[in-house]
């Protein structure tokens, strides 16, 4: 677990800026204002995107896989491989180069919403890397206690292809994806501050017989329960047998990724991840915080305009930490050895299988 200075020293470094916002606010279509004039284009982008491709601001799967995006178009970057002029980071390149970047498999999937997306940047004339990042924050946005992702403007729609082999899988070990989020820049506690995407999560591609299969029982709240059910003992196939990428799921209906799997009980990250269930608050600062050190993936924060005022504000209410229903704190496998698993009552009733999303 890090220290709260040790915290307060990452979050400046990724949060300063040059740019000090005018202090006059300008006023934009609606009677909407933003610290930034240049920033009222996307309250046009908003204003599209809630209506027709978040269906009236819903968590849906648009939502979800808005955010799996933005990771998979960011986290392909690496600084050895840019020295040498190859493409990567938070650029829109997966969607400018959707030839290319889809051959890799780790994207599977990830194509119906990146045709989804691509007619709102043409028609707002926004570049692909701007929008991939706003869609996500503003996706987010819409799911109950979501995070408030700062969302800055100004990528060109200049990009080169990122090279495959870069965006983790869940068959890799604990190390070898912590080899590779450090060689983008990430100290390896980030690896759980960034699953906390996984709270809203499902799968399609995996196991292709149960889509939308979640990660969680509350894949509409931006809660902690992916982090609780993660760390209940597996014993459910949820679909045809196990797949590559695939561990013993807890409940039926609800699908766990090897990786997490690992991850969750691996011995440097195991207090990380149940620091996670201790502290929402905490969870979601680690996970904004390390949203917009992805978004910022080979950019200069100083050279782009912060449009965060754009962004909704979350709303709704979550549950605090709970076990699912005919779950008990014997099926938990704690793993943090310097502290405790915090004591979870469950819900009452019978063991009942998720639907998927």
């Amino acid at each position: 677990m890090l220290s709260k200075a040790f915290l307060y020293l990452i979050i400046l470094a990724v949060s300063v800026t040059a740019a000090i916002p005018p202090t006059k606010r300008a006023t934009c279509s609606g009677g909407r204002t933003t610290a930034n004039k240049a920033c009222c284009v996307w309250f046009d982008v908003l204003d599209d995107i809630q209506e027709n491709l978040f269906s009236g601001g819903d968590c849906g799967d648009e939502a979800r896989e808005s955010l799996r995006l933005i990771f998979h178009d960011a986290i392909a970057w690496s600084p050895a491989l840019i020295a040498l002029g190859q493409g990567g980071g938070a650029d829109g390149s997966i969607m400018a180069h959707t030839d290319v970047e889809m051959q890799d498999p780790v994207n599977n999937g990830l194509d119906e919403i990146i045709e989804a997306q691509r007619p709102f940047a043409l028609k707002h004339k926004v570049s692909f890397g701007d929008f991939i990042q706003f869609a996500g924050a503003v996706g987010v946005a819409n799911c109950n206690g979501g995070p408030q992702i700062q969302f800055f403007a100004g990528r060109s729609n200049e990009s080169r292809p990122a090279p495959p082999g870069l965006v983790p899988q869940p068959t890799d070990s604990v190390a070898e994806i912590l080899l590779r989020i450090g060689d983008a820049g990430f100290l390896p506690v980030q690896l759980v501050w960034m699953l906390v995407s996984h709270t809203i999560a499902s799968q399609k591609t995996t196991d292709p017989s149960i889509p939308g299969a979640p990660f969680d029982s509350t894949p509409k709240d931006f809660d902690a329960q992916f982090f609780v059910e993660t760390m209940l003992k597996g014993t459910f196939t949820p679909g045809q047998g196990l797949h590559s990428g695939e561990a013993l799921s807890p409940y039926p209906g609800e699908f766990r990724l090897q990786s997490d799997a690992r991850i969750s009980r691996d011995g440097l990250l195991a207090c990380e991840w149940q620091d996670m269930i201790m502290d929402r608050g905490n969870m979601l600062q680690k996970f904004e915080l390390t949203v917009l050190q992805l978004s910022l993936l080979g950019f200069d924060q100083s050279m782009l305009t912060d449009c965060s005022d754009v962004i909704p504000i979350a709303t709704g209410t979550v549950a605090d930490p709970f076990l699912p229903a005919g779950m008990s704190m014997d099926d938990i496998e704690a793993s943090c050895i310097i502290s405790p698993f915090p004591s979870l009552s469950a819900v009452p009733g019978p063991v009942t299988s998720l639907s998927p999303v």
